[in-house]
């Protein structure tokens, strides 16, 4: 595996912690929130598919390659408000869980031998804490130097997550019968864009 691949790519591995980002140094990159996004749809009554978002990301990779990026689970957007603070309440229950965790490590040197204009794909290994629940993730990213002061990070294909993998079944039912829907699919499709900056 090429060391400025696995770099990059694992950058996007640190999509989730919870509140405590280590603090950056001056070599550290950090996630600009305006210029990220992550959206994951639900499929519920059979075929019908709506896209959310969560509106505020968090994160680093650190001068010795620890990647830390978050995920504040409160700012979660479905554009109807009594849906927003229904996931909050039920399916990602915030007041104990306020935020979600993908944490990797990476060699730092390979960072620093990126040019601006490089473009990689690649599998990266990571790990997913999401309500006291930690499960693997293998991820397909591009990602592309586009200065040099900013990495740009997404995935080339949706990530699949299953709600129950990571404690949300519970949520996901209840959701599904305060709306009186047949059904609320349990497998998730994620996609993300971030921004690294420093």
């Amino acid at each position: 595996m090429n060391a400025q691949t696995t770099a990059l790519l694992l950058m996007l591995t640190g999509l989730l912690i919870s509140s405590g980002c280590h603090a950056a140094s001056e070599e550290s990159w950090r996630v600009n929130n305006d210029l990220s996004k992550l959206s994951f749809i639900s499929i519920k009554a059979g075929d019908i598919g709506e896209v959310h978002s969560f509106t505020r990301l968090n994160g680093t990779i650190d001068s010795d390659g620890q990647v830390d990026v978050s995920i504040d689970l409160t700012s979660v957007e479905t554009l109807i408000p009594i849906r927003n603070e229904r996931m909050q309440e039920f399916l990602f229950e915030t007041g104990a869980f306020p935020a979600a965790r993908i944490a990797a490590t990476l060699e730092a040197a390979a960072i620093a031998g990126l040019n601006p204009g490089d473009v990689r794909v690649q599998a990266v290994e990571a790990t997913l804490t999401l309500k006291e629940q930690t499960i693997p993730l293998t991820m397909q990213l591009i990602a592309a130097k586009v200065g040099e002061n900013r990495l740009v990070v997404s995935s080339l294909q949706p990530i699949l997550l299953n709600a129950g993998a990571v404690g949300l079944s519970e949520g996901v039912e209840k959701l599904r019968d305060i709306a009186g829907l047949p059904d609320i699919s349990q497998a998730v499709p994620v996609t993300v864009v971030l921004t690294f900056e420093r």
